[in-house]
């Protein structure tokens, strides 16, 4: 697909997205690299315009400069957000009250703290960027390190052996301790993540570099 295609097709996306204002959004594509500029009005949008970009077709990679700009009389107080996004998080993550830090300056969500699974980490994030005034989230939650990690690289081969959506023999898993290290090639930016996922899903793991390329 020419970058002239692959524009339209992208902006095409962006105007079918129910959840998103596509009206400032600016879209760039050169040699399937893709950047997309402009404002939103709300982090959440922000976030939606990426990942709908990535799930198409011949993007090979996105740099995202979108800007949020939150609507005339839409903000809120840093210390009422915080309060909230601790509120939230309580009540849809299985993460024990007290284990994450929440720091609010500027509209900013700073997550501090260390949860079990890579899931809880993702599942807390989720949680907040939606909550009204949040024009950013910084994502600083590790993992707790576990042991017996000596078949993680025989458990993440495993599982993309059964994804029906992967082709695991273009996919070399390295590990380094509790270190993964994902190499090879995929065809689609969904099959990519479905690489990392499985990655993550194994106990003990507490990086993953993705190395994947998109062919």
């Amino acid at each position: 697909m020419d970058d002239l295609t692959l524009r339209k097709t992208i902006l095409e996306e962006l105007e079918f997205q129910p959840d998103i204002n596509a009206a400032n959004i600016g879209v760039a594509v050169d040699n399937g690299v893709v950047t997309l500029s402009g404002h939103v009005s709300t982090y959440a949008q922000k976030i939606n315009a990426e990942r709908a970009v990535k799930g198409i077709k011949g993007v090979r990679a996105v740099a995202e400069e979108i800007k949020v700009r939150l609507d005339k009389g839409a903000g809120t107080a840093d210390d009422t957000i915080a309060a909230r996004a601790l509120k939230i998080i309580n009540w849809s993550s299985d993460v024990p009250e007290g284990d994450i830090k929440v720091i609010v300056q500027n509209g900013w969500v700073n997550l501090e703290g260390e949860v079990d699974w890579q899931y809880q980490k993702e599942t807390v994030e989720r949680a907040v960027f939606k909550l009204s005034g949040v024009v950013g989230v910084n994502n600083r939650l590790t993992l707790r390190p576990r042991v017996d990690a000596g078949n993680i690289q025989r458990r993440i081969e495993e599982a993309l052996k059964r994804s029906a959506e992967v082709d695991a023999q273009g996919i070399r898993v390295k590990v380094d301790g509790d270190v993964v290290r994902l190499e090879g090639k995929v065809h689609l930016w969904r099959q990519r993540r479905i690489a990392e996922r499985a990655a993550w899903s194994v106990p003990g793991v507490r990086e993953v570099d993705d190395h994947l390329l998109l062919a």
